[in-house]
């Protein structure tokens, strides 16, 4: 099966997961992108799995880790949606990034059922 990526995108137009990569270095922003390529070649079996239908994706480089936090769409789970990605400073996945997901999950959802 043939996954993609895809990012969640606000109603006024902003991409948050992908505006958080561009703003990255290239080095960090490959060792992210290095992460999401597994996910994509793998499935969500390369990545862990956190609450609902939440899922993350983990990079790290030089002492530092990032996380992309995704849900799978479509009929056949192809899409791989990241709706956050962040800077992880603390040992858990902070609860309010993945109350974000959750969220932005549901508006994607909401208003992909409107169109």
């Amino acid at each position: 099966m043939k996954r993609r990526w895809r990012y969640y995108e606000t109603t006024t137009g902003a991409k948050p997961a992908k505006e958080f990569l561009d703003g990255l270095d290239d080095r960090d922003r490959d060792a992210v992108r290095a992460a999401m390529q597994a996910v994509r070649v793998m499935g969500v079996s390369a990545a862990r799995h956190l609450r609902g239908d939440v899922s993350e994706a983990r990079a790290g480089r030089a002492g530092r880790a990032w996380r992309v936090l995704f849900a799978t769409e479509g009929d056949m789970d192809q899409v791989l949606l990241a709706v956050t990605a962040f800077e992880k400073k603390t040992q858990k996945t902070p609860p309010a990034e993945i109350e974000l997901a959750e969220r932005r999950l549901m508006d994607w959802r909401r208003r992909a059922r409107r169109s």
